[in-house]
């Protein structure tokens, strides 16, 4: 166990088309860029940097796998705004992957996914 660890600052999202990423994530987020570059994004989501990495690391692998995604990524909204969030999913025009559900868990759920096939969800407590 690595005890020292105390919190996750930072969340790296690998891709292969930063550009048609970072369009997606800007579009999609109302988070205050925190830096740029040739090869990376990244926005203060919170107490959370949300990045972007284009793939340039010999274990970062190559190619989309809309089969097996890499990544799930869950977004707090208050309960009354699963569904709005939804409809604003719908008028983008991105997939969605699994429309608003009541969980048994006690989430208000709403799944759908990047350019590149990540998974992401918002999400209520209900």
């Amino acid at each position: 166990m690595l005890t020292a660890v105390r919190e996750v600052t930072y969340v790296i999202v690998l891709c292969e088309d930063l550009e048609g990423m970072k369009a997606f994530y800007r579009a999609l987020f109302p988070f205050a860029v925190d830096s740029e570059s040739e090869t990376s994004f990244a926005m203060r989501a919170g107490s959370v940097l949300l990045g972007l990495r284009k793939r340039t690391r010999g274990y970062d692998g190559s190619g989309l796998r809309p089969d097996l995604p890499g990544v799930q990524l869950a977004f707090r909204v208050e309960p009354h705004e699963v569904v709005s969030c939804y409809e604003r999913l719908v008028e983008m025009g991105g997939p969605i992957l699994d429309p608003p559900t009541d969980q048994p868990r006690g989430h208000r759920t709403v799944y759908f996914a990047d350019p590149e096939g990540n998974v992401l969800e918002v999400y209520a407590e209900i």
